[in-house]
């Protein structure tokens, strides 16, 4: 039997925990781990995506890869937004960027350290979005 992860002591009541996936740019694995949790843990906790700088649009690699994977449409369903617009995070996830990586502050935090395959091949994407996927599951272990 595989032991569950500690869980955070988060101390919400009435509500779900909010998770926020923080990135710079907020344009690719930020925006595909809100993508992933909303499909893999929206019955555990609610998932934003947010950064410090906008891109513009999201990146359109992930897009179409995510949409190929798991029918889900980012372009459609989501938008780049700055930390500020979104609502309070319970839990902040930040992506892997390093010392450029938004400040922001919660009841529990961890750092995913992705590499970011914007620029890179097909197989780059799919190994990150891969990785995002099992890191989705794995947080909605904690927070259960």
């Amino acid at each position: 039997m595989v032991d569950k992860p500690a869980k955070p002591e988060l101390n919400i009541i009435g509500r779900k925990p909010r998770v926020a996936f923080v990135c710079v740019h907020n344009s690719c694995r930020s925006q595909i781990a809100e993508a992933l949790g909303r499909l893999y843990a929206s019955d555990v906790f609610d998932s934003y995506s947010a950064g410090t700088e906008l891109k513009g649009r999201i990146n359109p690699d992930a897009a179409r890869l995510v949409k190929k994977l798991y029918g889900i449409d980012m372009e459609q369903s989501q938008y780049s937004k700055l930390l500020d617009s979104i609502p309070e995070a319970d839990v902040i996830v930040y992506m892997g960027c390093d010392a450029s990586c938004p400040n922001a502050k919660a009841r529990y935090s961890e750092d995913w350290g992705l590499s970011d395959p914007t620029g890179k091949s097909d197989d780059d994407f799919m190994e990150t979005i891969s990785q995002i996927q099992a890191k989705i599951l794995e947080l909605k272990s904690k927070l259960e």
